[in-house]
């Protein structure tokens, strides 16, 4: 054989056998190939580029420590195990330790204030702040409870909700308000959030305030928190605005995936 020449297994490394990282990101890949559904072992190992013994080797160590399960006539699936840790990792998440280098190197890219707050009640409560450079007097403070249907941040943690949900907020918020929009303006303001993916705060909440914001969503696909960048409408334009959702849905979409969360279980 000529010595530039590679047979199939010196390619994948079977020949000396993987060392130990190779194992456990084989393993690791394995894991992932069948996060979606139940494989057999034939696609299996063409998906992994392995011979079917040591995919078979590697799923029977897996299946001995209950990372996976083997159904015959389906093939693979996960097993018991990752849904322990799943659980564990979950209650361990804590969005703000996990947003807080995302939101600061947002507020430093922008210039701007941002903050992160989740559901509280009937309220967004605001659970951390990040000052921006800029000289604007942003008057929220961490453990404030702001309204839902005027401020960025409430708006993107109601993305979700039915428009039954959205008109009691409206209602119950809005009474009485004498520079509250219509209701059918801000519906339909809602219904195109609910297309971009994020929220804006159009000087609703605070008098030449406005602020771009975004859902934060764990695991499973709900959301759990919000994050937002405000400034002075001076700094705010239309244009500036739409400029910054790229930055802040992409900073949102970095935390949701720190917390679980996988693109395509965008609803």
């Amino acid at each position: 054989m000529p010595a530039s020449a590679k047979s199939p297994k010196a390619e994948t490394g079977e020949t000396k056998g993987p060392t130990g990282s190779q194992t456990l990101l084989r393993g690791l890949d394995l894991i992932d190939e069948v996060s979606d559904r139940p494989i057999a072992l034939a696609e299996l190992a063409e998906r992994l580029g392995l011979t079917r013994s040591t995919t078979h080797r590697l799923a029977s160590a897996l299946i001995d420590r209950r990372f996976l399960i083997f159904t015959p006539r389906q093939g693979y699936r996960l097993g018991p195990k990752l849904l322990e840790l799943g659980f564990l990792a979950q209650q361990q998440a804590d969005v703000v330790q996990i947003g807080r280098d995302h939101i600061e190197a947002l507020a430093a890219a922008s210039e701007d204030t941002v903050h992160l707050g989740v559901r509280d009640g009937d309220k967004a409560l605001y659970l951390d702040k990040i000052p921006g450079r800029r000289r604007v007097d942003i008057s929220s403070r961490v453990g404030d409870r702001q309204p839902m249907t005027s401020t960025g941040l409430g708006k993107a943690l109601m993305l979700d909700d039915e428009a039954k949900h959205w008109r009691q907020r409206f209602d119950d918020e809005r009474a009485g308000d004498p520079h509250a929009p219509d209701y059918d303006v801000w519906l339909e303001r809602m219904r195109g959030y609910v297309g971009l993916g994020c929220a804006y705060d159009l000087e609703e909440n605070e008098d030449q305030i406005r602020c771009v914001a975004a859902p934060i969503r764990d695991a499973s696909g709900r959301i759990v928190a919000a994050i937002s960048v405000s400034s002075a409408a001076q700094y705010m334009s239309d244009e500036r605005m739409t400029a910054l959702t790229g930055d802040v849905l992409g900073t949102a979409h970095a935390i949701s995936r720190d917390l679980g969360w996988r693109e395509k279980d965008r609803r």
